[in-house]
């Protein structure tokens, strides 16, 4: 193949994210109802998951329940298992997926700032303090110990920012992310007409740069997926405990 020839992914992924932008502007500006205007973000998120995800992930709209019972609030975009997932529920439109199913979790707004941002987080919080099960593992007939469980990924997705500066240099985004941790701490996050960024486990935040936004948080979120391997197995037992038939 020529140099002519070849294919320039970070111009392909500048050119799709013109096109968000494009997009998620025409929203902002043609429709007055908040409502509406959330869902039609949500939705171009959506499309943009579930074309461009490897096959093996899984994106919706959902609430997430564990074996008791107790719900997460309603989560804007979840990234989950569909293979090794038993069950998924769809009651009146709404979907339930059981909290082992899920690998990630986001928020989509059409703004970045303090209010947001502590709402993104406070949405990922109650997706993690879920009761999640895992169950041993047979591998070649020989039982193994369930694996241990990996933390949700949380995140926050966006048009605008709202802050003075990018959020980069702004020492009130700083501040308020400084706040989000433990089971508020949100991992990754794309502002398409700032920054994305990503939130390690060495506890080092990195950011884009500012034309690189979307080609950034896709291969920062393939990343984050791939170290978390496969969904853990559902230990069914505890979910069949809340039957009345045993």
């Amino acid at each position: 193949m020529s140099e002519n020839e070849k294919i320039n992914m970070k111009s392909l992924f500048i050119g799709l994210q013109k096109s968000m932008i494009a997009d998620l502007e025409s929203i902002r500006e043609n429709t007055p109802h908040e409502p509406t205007k959330g869902d039609g973000s949500e939705n171009i998120w959506l499309e943009f998951f579930e074309k461009y995800l490897p096959k093996r992930y899984s994106v919706t709209k959902a609430t997430i329940i564990d074996f008791e019972g107790n719900r997460s609030d309603a989560i804007d975009l979840v990234i989950y298992d569909k293979q090794y997932t038993p069950f998924i529920l769809n009651r009146k439109g709404v979907i339930y997926l059981p909290v082992e199913s899920v690998y990630a979790v986001f928020e989509a707004k059409q703004d970045i700032n303090k209010a947001n941002l502590e709402y993104a987080a406070d949405k990922v919080k109650s997706v993690r303090v879920l009761n999640r099960t895992t169950a041993p593992v047979v591998d070649r007939g020989e039982i193994k110990n369930a694996p241990k469980l990996f933390n949700i990924l949380g995140g926050f997705l966006s048009l605008e920012n709202s802050w003075a500066d990018s959020i980069e240099e702004s020492e009130p985004f700083s501040k308020c992310f400084a706040t989000l941790r433990d089971e508020r701490e949100m991992n990754i996050g794309c502002v398409l007409n700032d920054k994305s960024f990503v939130y390690d486990s060495t506890r080092k935040i990195t950011f884009s740069s500012t034309n690189e936004t979307l080609i950034f948080f896709f291969l920062k979120l393939l990343l984050e997926l791939q170290k978390l391997g496969t969904v853990r197995p559902i230990d069914l037992n505890k979910y069949i405990d809340q039957l009345d038939s045993q």
